[in-house]
């Protein structure tokens, strides 16, 4: 590290990994990882991290089963789903290999999954789903999903594809525009509007003396389901009651 600064704010898996290993004593305070932080190795435990690594995570592992079941609620014709991650993205192969196949066996589903390194890969996925005809469109976080998120959305709506996405964070600085309100049909997660607010904490409790490797590891306390009525217009999907009920905020 060539600068010298008091603290370093980081977003995303890999560059937390990318911090940590660059630094042992600059507190480091993650936002919005999406990966266990333990099972990271990026700390001890959640209620003492004991390194100088402290921040919150967004539980997006955990979440992955609830929003392949969402999307089924949503759209219950939906029988195959096609996955978009990165190889690179731990969480988004955690996801593929642990976490949605048993939701998948569980919904009736099978997961088609479609493994993109890469601008240049969208093209080749994009024509190998135009022959499998998946019914559901799933995508993982990752900074390639999140840079190409236009294409993704674009893809969607051209092929009537119900889409659910995992991270909310757009190519842009994180509050603007999200996928959601760009073209995508639902998205489940982490308030990151709450969940953001929270840093200014960990940073004020740091530069006022307290160490990164006593103060715990936050989860979120709330989740956001958020629903493009246009979107499904536009699909032909007529979005159930009980489910519409249950968002947090409709586009119309």
């Amino acid at each position: 590290m060539g600068l010298k600064v008091d603290i370093i704010v980081v977003a995303g898996d890999r560059s937390v990994r990318v911090a940590k290993n660059a630094t042992k004593t600059i507190p480091i305070v993650m936002v919005g990882s999406g990966l266990d932080p333990v099972e990271a190795g990026l700390v001890e435990s959640l209620a003492r991290p004991g390194g100088n690594v402290t921040g919150f995570t967004l539980l997006s592992g955990e979440l992955s089963g609830k929003r392949l079941e969402l999307l089924k609620e949503a759209v219950p014709k939906v029988a195959r789903v096609a996955v978009l991650y990165d190889p690179v993205t731990p969480g988004g192969v955690r996801d593929l290999k642990e976490v949605l196949p048993v939701a998948a066996r569980a919904l009736g589903l099978t997961i088609q999954p479609r493994e993109v390194r890469a601008a240049d890969g969208f093209e080749k996925v994009f024509a190998a789903l135009n022959k499998e005809r998946p019914d559901g469109l799933y995508v993982t976080g990752g900074s390639v999903m999140i840079a190409n998120r236009k294409r993704i959305i674009g893809f969607a709506l051209k092929n009537r594809l119900p889409s659910i996405y995992s991270t909310r964070a757009p190519a842009k600085p994180l509050y603007q525009l999200q996928a959601v309100d760009a073209g995508g049909l639902m998205y489940y997660g982490a308030d990151l509007a709450d969940s953001y607010r929270r840093v200014a904490y960990y940073v004020d409790r740091i530069l006022k003396g307290a160490k990164p490797a006593d103060l715990p590891v936050e989860q979120p306390t709330k989740f956001e389901l958020v629903i493009n009525l246009k979107t499904a217009k536009q699909i032909g999907v007529t979005i159930p009651p009980n489910v519409l009920v249950r968002a947090d905020r409709v586009i119309r």
